[in-house]
């Protein structure tokens, strides 16, 4: 099933607006190693079989060709024992702030989802390069998202389904806050405030299984 689960996961990205065509990449770990979406093929073109298994080596065990992004999928899982799932977006909202640089500071509770109370940017670096995973690794740290400049956004999840929450969830509050920056200066929760939004999601929804 880790391959029907990518590829659905996957065909989900598309049908949410998260990617289309090309664009961004998405994984599961499997066995030893991981799956992850292949290079350069339109979304509505994979099937389970096109998706490509790696050792944590970063080695393809299968014929096809893996993403150009798997070294932070890599990374991620080798630093990251929890991660069950990586998804890499270059959805509307969330790259649109990337190319601002931004952080999104704790503007709305809903950034509790995250795991923090912002969601960073990472510094940029060549798509591929071991430099943007290096950087996105370091803005992953104690989260379950990032953005990365000029180029998309990062989720982590225990598991695909909390992946892709996290990502949809992410790229709603970018929404929301590349539309309250429209208007001014939106107020931000205070570290008090965010501790006990923190207590009460414990428990709530699938953020902490």
């Amino acid at each position: 099933m880790s391959r029907e689960d990518l590829l659905n996961s996957t065909l989900a990205l598309q049908a949410l607006s998260l990617n289309q065509g090309t664009s961004g990449n998405a994984s599961k770990r499997h066995g030893d190693g991981f799956l992850i979406t292949p290079s350069g093929m339109p979304i509505n073109e994979m099937s389970a079989n096109s998706l490509v298994e790696m050792n944590l080596h970063g080695e393809a065990i299968d014929a096809g060709k893996p993403s150009s992004e798997w070294r932070f999928h890599r990374d991620i899982y080798q630093a990251r024992p929890e991660v069950g799932a990586v998804i890499h977006t270059h959805s509307m909202f969330a790259t649109t702030l990337a190319t601002l640089r931004l952080e999104i500071p704790a503007f709305h509770y809903m950034i509790a989802v995250v795991g923090g109370d912002s969601i960073r940017c990472s510094d940029y670096a060549l798509f591929g390069t071991q430099k943007l995973s290096d950087s996105a690794i370091e803005a992953l740290k104690d989260r379950r998202a990032c953005l990365l400049a000029n180029h998309g956004m990062i989720a982590v999840g225990k598991s695909l389904q909390q992946a892709l929450d996290v990502a949809l969830e992410v790229e709603t509050l970018c929404e929301q806050y590349w539309r309250a920056l429209q208007i001014g200066k939106p107020s931000i929760l205070s570290a008090e405030e965010m501790r006990a939004v923190f207590d009460q999601f414990k428990g709530y929804g699938n953020w902490n299984q």
